[in-house]
C-alpha cells in the first residue's frame, strides 16, 4: 500500500485531534495549516457546509502539493430554521467560544417544547489534490437540543446534543462511542474506506 502525505484543512483543534483518531491507523503523513504555518487563510463564505468544504481543500490543495482534507461540519435546528448552519462556530459573535454559542441557543430555545427541539449535526467532507476534487463525503447525526449542558467532553455544541439511541449527549460519550456514531464519525469511515482503496 502506498504511503501518502495528507493536510488537514482545518484549525479546529477539536477536529483535527477526532480526525488524526480515525485517520491513524492508515499510512498517512498527516499534517496541519499550523503546522505548515501556511501564510494564507481561505475565508468561508459558503452558504452550505459543502461549499466551505469544497472551498477549503480546493484553496489549499494549490499551495501543497499532495492529498488535502477539506472538512467543514456543524449544527442545524429546526426550529430556528436550520441556524446556527454555517455560522455554527461564530453564532455568537465572531469571537464566541463554544459556552456563547451554546447560551445563546438556549436563550433562543428557551420556550421551545421538546418534540419541537429536533436537530442534526453534519459533515462535509472533500479530498482533493491539487486543485481537483478526488471524492465528496456528507454524514449526518440526529437528534435533539436539552434545555442544559450535560457531560464534559467533546467539543462544541456536544454538550446540549442528545442524541436518543444512547440516550446521552455527545458530551457524555466516550471518544471511541463518538467516533463511531457521530456525524464526522460516519464521514470519517467512509472516507477511511475510501483511502484503502485509493492508496491501494
Amino acid at each position: 500500500m502506498t504511503e501518502a502525505n495528507l493536510l488537514l484543512a482545518t484549525t479546529n483543534q477539536g477536529k483535527i485531534n477526532e480526525l488524526i483518531t480515525r485517520l491513524e491507523s492508515l499510512p498517512l503523513f498527516i499534517s496541519s495549516l499550523q503546522e505548515l504555518h501556511f501564510p494564507h487563510v481561505f475565508p468561508e463564505e459558503g452558504q452550505t457546509f459543502l461549499e466551505n468544504a469544497r472551498g477549503k481543500s480546493l484553496y489549499y490543495s494549490r499551495f501543497w502539493d499532495n492529498l488535502t482534507l477539506g472538512e467543514d461540519s456543524g449544527l442545524e435546528i429546526d426550529c430556528l430554521d436550520g441556524a446556527p448552519g454555517v455560522y455554527s462556530s461564530r453564532f455568537a459573535g465572531p469571537a464566541a467560544n463554544d459556552d456563547d454559542n451554546i447560551q445563546k441557543v438556549l436563550r433562543l430555545m428557551d420556550e421551545v417544547p421538546t418534540e419541537n427541539r429536533t436537530a442534526r449535526f453534519v459533515s462535509c467532507m472533500v479530498l482533493s489534490r491539487r486543485g481537483k476534487i478526488i471524492t465528496e463525503i456528507q454524514e449526518y447525526a440526529h437528534g435533539f437540543i436539552t434545555t442544559q449542558k450535560k457531560g464534559q467532553g467533546g467539543f462544541g455544541y456536544d454538550p446540549i446534543f442528545f442524541f436518543p439511541p444512547l440516550s446521552k449527549t455527545f458530551a457524555e460519550l466516550t471518544a471511541d462511542e463518538k467516533n463511531e456514531i457521530s456525524h464526522r464519525g460516519r464521514a470519517m469511515n467512509k472516507l477511511c474506506a475510501f483511502l484503502l482503496e485509493y492508496l491501494s
